[in-house]
């Protein structure tokens, strides 16, 4: 091996040695803020929807699309609706579902558990019901207050939907009591089908008006859709409750359907959360809620929203985050993966760095001492050769531990911006040598 060659190794060598401590604590602690602030999500996520072609249905699998390019599952939970995706999430099995506002009881401890990631769009309280049917409590075929269904069969939904809930508060207000109705609770489809039969007067339910059961029926002949005309009174009494408006012709212009405005009563839908969900996670739900929901439709303008406002439970960072500030910087230029773990290890890899820099300004300290101290530990040898030898001691055994020390001495090497100083101990040595050299002649 060339001289050159192996004074660069052993140099090599020397710094890596010096270096190595430090690079371990370096790697121990980036190890350990990885495992405490856990940057990758898990690539599975349960969405508690509703029932089948429901409008959540629908706005769950365009999520499952959106997340799907990220790499992540996400595994569509049906359920009965509203209520029921509440108590999915208060029991672990959903990560996140849609809830709408006043058809589940929100407690102190679901405000702790449970975090919303904003309001998505509003749900109208659709109330369906036969023209037939009216005719024969007046001659308009029209509905003007709930009270008009007294005795009337009514479907309600399933309890899990919500709107069973939601419905007999709105009776109470109106001094009617479900026992002053013919109450069903089917499901969507059956119930419809009963409804088109003539077996159900009045269909009622919450839904956004992209449900294909809401649109169908706003189309059928012989079935109107009731005019809240108080609806801004039911708005003032319930915070969850707003007043809108389906402008004439919405439906269909040409047909003109609805053949006048209808003015209804709707609660917001939100999207909440497991508050132990990745904040990855919320981050992406958020992100793709802001590109699904914001474009106009029929009960709200462009981009008003998701929302912030009508939240039961608080809003989570990263909804806020999202809805306020858009897509993240890194997140427009690098993969999710990658932009998700800076930004959630940038804080901690700033505070390892500023612990690091004062550190690493021991290495070549260090490095140095290495290098040294195969030179410096013989001069101790050294010198209590000569000690022994000014106290007495026979020359001819002292000259016999310099000869074995100046064979070890010369197989010692180190890098060629030290061999002055590995020079100057052989030299001493020398010194030493004639000096008891000098005693035995």
């Amino acid at each position: 091996m060339p001289k050159t060659l192996r004074y660069t190794l052993i140099s090599l060598r020397e710094m890596l040695l010096s270096f190595g401590p430090f690079a371990l604590l370096t790697v121990a602690l980036l190890v350990a803020a990885y495992w405490w602030l856990n940057p990758t999500p898990p690539k599975t996520v349960v969405l508690a929807t509703g029932p089948a072609q429901s409008a959540y249905e629908t706005f769950g699998r365009r999520y499952a699309e959106s997340l799907a390019k990220e790499g992540i599952t996400v595994e569509l939970l049906q359920t009965e609706g509203s209520s029921d995706n509440l108590e999915r999430l208060r029991r672990g099995e959903a990560d996140i579902g849609f809830v709408q506002g006043g058809t589940g009881n929100i407690t102190e401890t679901d405000t702790e558990d449970l975090a919303s990631l904003g309001s998505l769009f509003v749900e109208p309280l659709w109330v369906f019901y036969r023209e037939e049917r009216a005719r024969k409590l007046r001659r308009s075929g029209t509905l003007e207050t709930l009270s008009d269904l007294r005795g009337w069969r009514v479907n309600v939904g399933t309890p899990g939907s919500g709107v069973p809930r939601l419905f007999e508060t709105l009776l109470e207000v109106n001094r009617m009591a479900p026992s002053d109705l013919r109450l069903s609770q089917l499901e969507q489809t059956p119930a419809t089908v009963a409804f088109l039969d003539g077996e159900i007067d009045a269909l009622v339910f919450a839904s956004a008006p992209e449900s294909l059961m809401v649109q169908m029926l706003l189309q059928t002949p012989g079935v109107r859709l009731m005019d809240f005309t108080q609806n801004e009174a039911y708005s003032r009494r319930f915070a969850y409750l707003t007043p809108v408006v389906m402008p004439q012709g919405m439906v269909d212009l040409s047909a003109n359907i609805p053949p006048r405005r209808v003015r209804l009563v709707a609660s917001t839908t939100s999207l909440l959360a497991r508050a132990d969900t990745h904040p990855a996670v919320l981050q992406l739900f958020a992100q793709t809620a802001t590109r699904l929901h914001s474009s106009a439709s029929w009960f709200s303008r462009a981009r008003e929203y998701p929302s912030l406002e009508h939240s039961e439970v608080p809003v989570a960072d990263e909804a806020q985050r999202a809805i306020r500030g858009g897509q993240p910087f890194l997140q427009r230029y690098l993969p999710f993966w990658l932009a998700n773990l800076i930004e959630r290890m940038w804080l901690a890899m700033g505070l390892i760095i500023a612990l690091a820099l004062p550190l690493s300004r021991i290495i070549p300290p260090l490095y140095t001492f290495r290098i040294r101290s195969r030179v410096f530990r013989w001069y101790a040898e050294l010198r209590d050769i000569e000690q022994r030898h000014e106290s007495g001691e026979a020359a001819d055994q002292l000259l016999e531990q310099i000869d074995t020390m100046e064979t070890k001495v010369e197989k010692v090497v180190v890098p060629l911006s030290y061999t002055d100083e590995l020079y100057a101990l052989r030299s001493n040595i020398h010194l030493v040598r004639k000096k008891l050299l000098r005693k035995t002649a």
